[in-house]
């Protein structure tokens, strides 16, 4: 078996200085020393680099290996110290300073991913990692921005070289919004549209599907319908908008609502910015959240993650900042740093991945760019920036560029984003090996 030499990357060692996490796409044993470094906040860089355990077959860690680990950490030791910076805490957006101008150690591949029959992509919002850490899923909403008046299936899952090997969901969803892969490799979406006016009008039998979150086994048979397709309404027995689904640990579903409560200026009507947590099974068990300004509300919960100590994340994307629940849905902090996130997600190392596919002078004014932000959801820190990519139209509602609105991570520490509006379909950005130069 020929030998694989582990190239120690940008982010590993930037991921390192933080806390110990895994080294991405392979398995790390922490060392004692790590963990009581980390407990201590008194990292020795030389030793961290020096008592990692790394297993990964067919990888083997050499002696020789591990000494160049050394001497780059090293030689980081001085940036690496420096660059520590705490998060800017739960103050108001507008005094937060954009971040912008972080180091970029991605390179991106945009149209990646083939759909089968030579379809060609349409908006894509939901994505998510198998079970697995190397297939991706996604919902494409059938080559434009609708499933309502498509047979086609729109919930395709991808090998790592982005061909399709499944499909599914045809007739069964209207608008794929939101995604999460349980435990058990279960594919659930959040559909969260029934088709409009001008759809019923030009297709009389479209499917009446939207405002529900739908359960599929991991290969395509339906286990579980959330709330009434094409009607929208409250929990217990409906839902409205529903942005995006997330199955804990323990199997508890929680559901983001509603899509358009970005829009409002004030609570009422359509305004149902909320949290539902529901059984394994589909039962209600509590609910938070509602529409407004102040921590605990919502415009539009767009999207939702967890860490590894069981923290809800949620991009409240109205808002344009990130809340942060407990399970029983208590507040316990705000953050403003990673700008305004349209997707949020958080790898088993605690690394927040946060998507903004819409900021500008309107929507996010002060001087904010669109792009991915990579950093820490333990500390809060912000360690990386992609910008924007160039498209003939702007994401979102205007401004400059691109940039995508779903996003995911493989085990390898691919990010996998979901685009929605000028360019469509997905863009993957690779991790760069480490280059002293900084490029």
């Amino acid at each position: 078996m020929t030998e694989e030499k582990a190239s120690p990357s940008l982010a590993f060692w930037v991921r390192a200085r933080s806390h110990c996490p895994i080294l991405t796409g392979r398995t790390i044993m922490r060392s004692t020393h790590c963990q009581s470094a980390v407990t201590n906040n008194s990292i020795s860089y030389l030793d961290l680099a020096m008592n990692w355990t790394i297993s990964h077959k067919p990888t083997v860690r050499t002696l020789g290996n591990s000494l160049l680990v050394a001497l780059i950490v090293s030689s980081l030791l001085p940036n690496a110290l420096l660059a520590q910076r705490g998060a800017s805490g739960p103050t108001e957006h507008d005094a937060v300073e954009p971040i912008n101008h972080l180091p970029n150690p991605y390179e991106t591949v945009r149209d990646w991913g083939v759909l089968p029959d030579g379809r060609t992509w349409g908006s894509v919002s939901a994505v998510n990692v198998d079970v697995d850490g190397i297939h991706i899923w996604a919902g494409d909403r059938c080559g434009v921005n609708s499933c309502a008046e498509s047979e086609v299936d729109p919930i395709v899952k991808l090998d790592s070289d982005g061909n399709t090997v499944l499909s599914f969901g045809a007739g069964l969803i209207t608008w794929p919004h939101g995604m999460d892969v349980d435990a058990e490799g279960n594919v659930w979406v959040a559909d969260a549209r029934s088709p409009n006016s001008r759809e019923i009008q030009r297709t009389p039998s479209a499917p009446m599907n939207g405002h529900i979150v739908r359960k599929f086994s991991s290969t395509g048979e339906l286990l579980l319908t959330i709330g009434v397709p094409g009607e929208a309404g409250d929990p217990p027995t409906h839902l409205t908008e529903p942005n995006d689904v997330l199955v804990a640990p323990d199997g508890s579903v929680f559901v983001a609502e509603t899509h358009s409560a970005q829009f409002m200026d004030v609570r009422g009507g359509a305004a149902k910015s909320r949290i539902t947590k529901y059984s394994a099974s589909g039962e209600m068990i509590l609910q938070f959240g509602e529409w407004g300004y102040a921590d605990g509300q919502f415009r539009a919960p767009h999207s939702l993650a967890m860490d590894s100590s069981g923290r809800l994340f949620v991009a409240d994307r109205g808002n344009r900042r990130i809340q942060i629940f407990d399970q029983e849905g208590n507040h316990l902090d705000t953050w403003y740093q990673f700008s305004r996130n349209s997707g949020i997600w958080i790898d088993d190392n605690d690394v927040l991945y946060a998507i903004d596919s819409e900021s500008d002078e309107n929507y996010n004014p002060g001087g904010w760019r669109k792009g991915l932000r990579v950093g820490s959801a333990i500390t809060g820190e912000v360690w990386y920036f992609i910008p924007e990519h160039m498209s003939a139209r702007a994401s979102g509602m205007g401004g400059y560029g691109s940039m995508g609105e779903g996003v995911t991570v493989d085990r390898h520490g691919n990010v996998i984003a979901g685009e929605v509006g000028p360019v469509q379909g997905l863009t993957k950005f690779i991790p760069r090996l480490w280059d002293p130069n900084g490029r």
